[in-house]
């Protein structure tokens, strides 16, 4: 029997066999719980009946944890930790409760003083990092830009000035749909000797973590049409 805490159980990034990405111990610790926080019930269950085909999903119980929930509905989800149960967190994909709402849940366990457990697994920001050859001691990880074009220039002015102030690395993400876009206004209106890597597909079969000079990718702009892609900044 696992003990009674809160399993924060990460989920592939891409669609590969799960031993490829995923300890066997995350599995053995999934078929001994039966209640689980989820940012989308089917996806999740997709995801449990890859971890094992045995497992018996109608036997679980799933709250569901997104952008839609009330913030007052999250406290009541722990219930079956309170009754000695363990519980787990599954997010869309990579790790739970980095940028993603499972944070909020960690923190209500948090402030209660339940056991937290976080499980080894795929971090799309890490692995980007990783490969990038930017700074690993400094970095931030900001998220998705404005979408108002001036914000968003602005934002790209800020994340300019903490590169070279700061010596900081810049991380972000962007909609799939609006990744060309993106990597065309970095290209008009950041300073050419900055560095930008572009990750796309991590841990996927076509994988690839490109780091070029924003001069360089100005004269051969990628199609990232819809690529799941995580951009990241440096000097």
């Amino acid at each position: 029997m696992i003990e009674a805490a809160l399993y924060l159980i990460p989920v592939q990034l891409s669609d590969v066999e799960l031993s490829n990405v995923l300890p066997s111990a995350n599995t053995a610790i999934v078929r001994e719980i039966k209640h689980f926080i989820v940012e989308n019930v089917r996806s999740a269950r997709r995801f449990l009946k890859k971890c094992d085909r045995e497992i018996d999903i109608d036997t679980l119980t799933f709250y569901e944890l997104n952008r839609h929930t009330s913030a007052s509905d999250i406290p009541s989800m722990l219930a079956p930790l309170d009754a000695g149960d363990p519980m787990g967190v599954i997010s869309e994909a990579g790790c739970p409760a980095i940028a993603d709402p499972g944070a909020d849940v960690v923190a209500i366990a948090q402030s209660r003083g339940y056991k937290v457990r976080p499980l080894v697994g795929p971090s799309s920001i890490l692995m980007g990092l990783m490969g990038s050859g930017f700074n690993g001691q400094s970095f931030a990880f900001l998220g998705y830009l404005p979408i108002d074009a001036s914000e968003r220039a602005r934002k790209l002015k800020e994340m300019e000035r903490r590169i070279m102030h700061e010596d900081q690395t810049q991380i972000f993400i962007e909609t799939p749909y609006r990744n060309n876009a993106l990597v065309a206004e970095m290209c008009r209106l950041l300073p050419a000797h900055l560095k930008l890597c572009i990750a796309t597909d991590i841990t996927g079969p076509t994988e690839s973590i490109i780091t070029r000079g924003v001069k360089q990718w100005q004269s051969k702009l990628p199609d990232l049409h819809k690529v799941p892609t995580i951009f990241l900044l440096y000097k």
